[in-house]
């Protein structure tokens, strides 16, 4: 189905009954998800096997009696995987599972004409509304005209600061899909305020140290649907990379397809625990920290069975705001490990040379 821009929507390709993905959809084979078996990739079971698990951090509530124990378990958690679950968040469950509905709803139930009122500009990256190609990459060592695309559709919305929230803008389908949308936003402002605390205090940095370095939220919230693939083998929901924010707080359905790489080696998939957060570290993070945490560098596969639906709460500096290593953890013995970098500048090299694992926050490591 052809829709505006010319673009294929990822659902009604899937929709149409097609037995092969297009071409612009296989991954070269470097970069092609493993699935031991056909029938292992057609099952949700497949995607929680693993020998590694993504680590679990109870944060009490932030009860001020635990929180020595959550900063500690913060820490070892940003050190070894840049990535980590949270759990009694202070999040109303029936929010997590509210946004997941509403999402679906709009995915699974409203009509395509419906939902093509709402359709992003595709000439301008990371415009808000629902789209197909948020990612995309140019493999030049193979032929700079192709573009591998994700097996994805997604609905971006633009929700802080405030002056950039609008949800006449967002769909009304279901009726309260833009209450929950907001009520969602709100919430995860002040998660994610606190975890950078966390994170802070746990390299002895004063509490407002990675907050005070990115300034003001400017906040994203992206629910991403990825519907059945008759050849997930060859695809990806998502290509490799890491966010180029300060942090993500994501949730996912039941489904499971997210896979996070640990030591640089291998893929790990991400068990979906439906009263869970989970929290990725971004580059300007990386940054700030000077490199002691890393951003989480990670991927969604797909499967020709069942749609998943993922919801990612991306929070990023303003694009005039300059990030740095934080001079609190610079000295004679500890020289500042990357240059610093305006983050508008950071975000037009992301987009024009696309994601392509962590190429981007690694071409500001300094020499030496």
């Amino acid at each position: 189905m052809e829709v505006s821009g010319g673009l294929s929507r990822v659902q009604a390709l899937a929709q149409s009954g097609l037995c092969q993905v297009p071409p612009q959809y296989i991954q070269f084979p470097e970069n092609r998800p493993i699935h031991h078996d056909r029938r292992a990739a057609t099952t949700s079971s497949s995607f929680a096997s693993s020998d590694a698990d993504i680590p679990i951090v109870n944060l009490f509530g932030f009860d001020p009696d635990q929180t020595n124990s959550a900063r500690e378990a913060i820490g070892r958690a940003c050190r070894e995987w840049g990535a980590f679950h949270v759990t009694n968040h202070g999040i109303p469950v029936s929010l997590l599972d509210d946004i997941r509905r509403v999402g679906l709803t709009f995915f699974n139930d409203c009509p395509m004409s419906e939902k093509l009122r709402y359709a992003c500009d595709s000439s301008t990256a990371a415009s808000e509304g629902y789209g197909s190609r948020m990612l995309q990459s140019s493999e030049q060592q193979q032929n700079d005209a192709v573009q591998i695309l994700d097996w994805r559709d997604y609905f971006d919305h633009h929700t802080l600061p405030l002056s950039r929230r609008n949800p006449s803008r967002w769909p009304n389908f279901p009726p309260d899909y833009r209450e929950v949308v907001t009520k969602y936003s709100d919430e995860m402002k002040i998660l994610a305020q606190k975890l950078l605390g966390l994170i802070s205090e746990s390299l002895d940095l004063r509490s407002s140290c990675i907050e005070d370095a990115v300034g003001h939220f400017y906040q994203n919230i992206t629910i991403s649907y990825y519907p059945p693939c008759p050849q997930p083998e060859l695809t990806l929901g998502l290509q490799s990379h890491s966010d180029m924010g300060a942090i993500t707080l994501l949730i996912q359905d039941d489904v499971g397809g997210l896979q996070v790489l640990k030591d640089g080696a291998k893929w790990v998939t991400v068990k979906p625990l439906s009263e869970a957060i989970l929290v990725l570290l971004a580059d300007q993070t990386e940054i700030i920290t000077n490199g002691k945490y890393r951003s989480c560098e990670h991927r969604a596969i797909t499967n020709s069975n069942r749609a998943r639906l993922s919801v990612a709460t991306f929070h990023d500096p303003a694009k005039t705001v300059k990030i740095s290593p934080a001079s609190e953890l610079l000295g004679e013995s500890s020289p500042p490990k990357y240059r610093g970098v305006v983050y508008g500048d950071y975000v037009s090299s992301w987009y024009t040379k696309g994601p392509e694992g962590k190429r981007n926050v690694d071409a500001l490591v300094l020499d030496g």
